[in-house]
């Protein structure tokens, strides 16, 4: 009985001979690995935003440079990565580059980080995909813990199905949600280069505190969530088709370009339209409403974005398990979590990120706000840990080539600088939980 249940759910089993046919190409590739980074733009700049409207109404004047800061980090992280992918055709990312180059602590170290990230990934993006159909439909606001259980439900189910099972699945979203808000971006431009925009009235908000370096420091902490997810690709380059470095390198590109390029964008636009974060709606709903009108566009733009970030969870559906079963393989985590099931997936990690999510779904009531400050703190460390293990990579050849070490020298000094202003600046507000775990992990 338990056996024609699990078939009816999951789907015959496949022989290990069919893993090479499960391999994704570029296109479903972009839509598994890197729907978690371009979901970020859905709330990215609206956690800037609701740091600095803190400092009043002429504060929020300070997104543009803010998101012109982090667009830059975005093309630095993704070309140090770029780099990675092709020094380490086998994927593992930060984990094998900083056990193979730093040592096995600082490779355990950037292990516990990407693993503690990849469960806040599913947490966080779950919770913002259930915020944009609440934005839109006001009565399902109390049900958002129960949606957003249901919803990693799904997304276990669909993953214990197998590889390109899945990518087929989430292919349709991802460029869905690009298209959408494309033309949010390009009908936003065009209204205001005409001059038909309707901004919001400007709002004269009372300021709570004042402009110092500490509150710039954290909107422009909690506006790097837009990075998390980048690391993605180079730790899941084996899952691509032949040539599996080049493919998965195509990939990161297209990645970087499109959210650089989207978030900037956006960040620009809810400044020209006096977007002021609200407590019961999304930036993006609001900036949508004033650019469409409540219209079958408005309804498209939050459909879009509730299922791309509801589904960006499956990054981490993809990359968790084979992290983890990389890292079993080395003897560090149970050996179990090396085996693959009946769809040539790695189960045991599918199921336990799953576990975990909900945990912290039910923990945090839904909440993306409230589990935000624990965002990006694990994912910049293991980026620092990453770069510095490739310039230890390059000078260990024997004709070092320059370009190669400075550009990762460049990722490896800026992602530190960024992880110290994370970790400083969202200490108390529950980046010390990441900051105990990584440790306690290892």
């Amino acid at each position: 009985m338990a056996s024609s249940l699990k078939r009816i759910i999951l789907g015959t089993p496949l022989a290990t001979a069919a893993a090479k046919h499960e391999r994704l190409g570029k296109l479903t590739g972009l839509a598994v690995f890197a729907s978690d980074a371009l979901s970020s733009v859905a709330y990215a700049t609206e956690e800037i935003l609701l740091v600095l409207v803190t400092a009043g109404t002429a504060a929020l004047s300070l997104s543009l440079p803010i998101g012109t800061a982090i667009a830059v980090l975005v093309i630095i992280v993704a070309s140090s990565y770029w780099q990675t992918i092709h020094a380490y055709p086998s994927g593992g990312g930060a984990y094998i580059v900083a056990k193979d180059n730093l040592g096995t602590l600082p490779g355990l170290v950037a292990g516990a980080a990407l693993l503690i990230d990849n469960v806040l990934t599913v947490a966080v993006s779950i919770a913002a995909g259930v915020a944009a159909i609440t934005s839109a439909f006001p009565p399902l606001f109390p049900w958002r813990v129960t949606l957003g259980v249901l919803t990693v439900v799904g997304i276990t189910v669909a993953n214990l199905r197998g590889v390109r099972e899945s990518g087929r699945l989430f292919a349709v979203p991802t460029y869905w949600f690009i298209g959408s808000l494309v033309l949010l971006i390009l009908t936003g431009f065009f209204r205001v280069l005409t001059g038909t925009a309707r901004p919001l009235p400007p709002d004269e908000i009372q300021a709570t505190h004042a402009v110092t370096l500490f509150l710039i420091m954290r909107a422009f902490s909690s506006g790097c969530a837009a990075l998390t997810g980048t690391e993605a690709v180079s730790n899941g380059i084996p899952a691509f088709r032949p040539p599996e470095s080049r493919n998965a390198g195509i990939v990161l590109a297209w990645m970087a370009t499109i959210l650089a390029t989207t978030f900037m964008a956006l960040t620009y636009l809810a400044h020209i339209y006096h977007v002021v974060p609200r407590e019961t709606e999304t930036v993006i709903s609001i900036l949508a409403r004033q650019i469409f009108g409540e219209n079958m566009f408005y309804y498209n733009i939050q459909a879009a974005t509730a299922m791309i970030l509801l589904l960006a969870a499956n990054t981490s559906f993809a990359d968790f398990p084979r992290l983890s079963s990389i890292m079993a393989r080395d003897g560090f985590m149970p050996r179990q979590l090396a085996n693959r099931g009946d769809k040539l997936v790695f189960s045991n990690g599918i199921l336990i990120l799953a576990g975990l999510s909900i945990l912290l779904l039910v923990i945090f009531r839904g909440s993306t706000h409230a589990l935000i400050p624990l965002y990006a703190v694990g994912v910049f460390l293991s980026f620092t840990l990453s770069q510095a293990g490739m310039v230890r990579h390059w000078l260990k050849e024997e004709h070092p080539a320059l370009h190669h070490i400075a550009l990762n020298g460049l990722g490896a000094l800026t992602t530190g600088i960024v992880t110290v202003v994370i970790a400083a600046s969202k200490f108390t507000l529950g980046a010390w939980v990441v900051v105990v775990l990584v440790p306690m992990i290892v």
